[in-house]
């Protein structure tokens, strides 16, 4: 019996060093690598992914910095999308358009959750604002009028 508790510890021991290793590397605000946010925001977005892979099946955790009133278009996303506010003002609404007389003003610390499939608008006001997202791949970003894809404009 206590071998098999020692041999039990052990291989406990091992799978913790080993899940060690897979770990990524914890990430100060100082040491983000930022870039312009992809075609499917309006220009003027900058992004970092801080976890993960956008672009594959799995979790992952990006930011977003947003300028002063910067607009996303009413969207929805394949996957729930959790939105934590860094730091400023982050204006959310739900629904089919963009409508500023509706929402609310998410200041930082603030949280939403947005359900797959649900549509649902942003906006920041005189002050840029920090955003961080949380959803599972592969991403989508998918307008309710397709004419407000900016990468489809040229």
């Amino acid at each position: 019996m206590r071998k098999l508790v020692v041999i039990s510890m052990l291989l406990g021991a091992v799978a913790l060093a080993a899940s060690a290793e897979n770990m990524p590397a914890p990430v100060n605000q100082s040491d983000i690598k930022w870039g312009p946010a992809p075609p499917i925001v309006q220009p003027g977005a900058k992004l970092a992914v801080i976890s993960g892979d956008m672009t594959k099946p799995g979790p992952f955790v990006f930011r977003l910095q947003l300028p002063p009133n910067y607009k996303i278009a009413a969207h929805h996303h394949s996957n729930t999308e959790y939105v934590t506010i860094i730091s400023g003002t982050f204006h959310l609404g739900m629904g089919d358009k963009l409508d500023e007389s509706k929402g609310l003003a998410l200041k930082a610390g603030g949280f939403a959750e947005a359900p797959a499939k649900m549509n649902h608008y942003a906006w920041t006001g005189n002050e840029p604002a920090e955003v961080q997202i949380q959803s599972t791949g592969p991403f989508d970003l998918i307008y309710v009028n397709p004419a407000d894809d900016p990468s489809k404009k040229q």
